[in-house]
């Protein structure tokens, strides 16, 4: 069975899906990110993303379509083995979202300090 295995220090998690959004909110504009990801083949494959607006260094691509005020597009992202998430206080945290829940990485790594680097990789249990 395929999982997303979360990683910081010590610390570490894996939640059983194959597939899961990772959401954020951008530190400058407070708008929300979602890029939905999967697991193929050991890898972490991005299918789409989403903008709810635009700002400063978050203009959505050319080929984005505005649908009921929210940018859709397809990043341009090859498979990744693991993906690097900042944890800090200067802005909110990432969650992670399965099933039709969000859940922020605190709950998912609880005693996570207040600054660090989540590594999140697709993993076999």
């Amino acid at each position: 069975m395929t999982g997303i295995c979360f990683a910081a220090g010590a610390l570490a998690a894996t939640l059983h899906v194959s597939q899961f959004t990772l959401a954020w909110m951008h530190s400058i504009e407070k708008i929300r990110w979602e890029e939905d990801w999967r697991v193929v083949h050991g890898k972490l494959v991005v299918d789409e993303a989403r903008i709810v607006g635009t700002g400063a260094g978050m203009e959505p691509p050319p080929d984005a379509k505005l649908v009921k005020g929210v940018w859709h597009y397809k990043p341009a992202v090859a498979p990744l083995a693991e993906v690097d998430l900042a944890h800090s206080p200067f802005t909110k945290e990432y969650e992670i979202c399965t099933e039709g829940r969000c859940e922020p990485l605190t709950t998912l790594l609880p005693g996570l300090p207040k600054i660090a680097v989540v590594r999140m990789r697709a993993c076999e249990q």
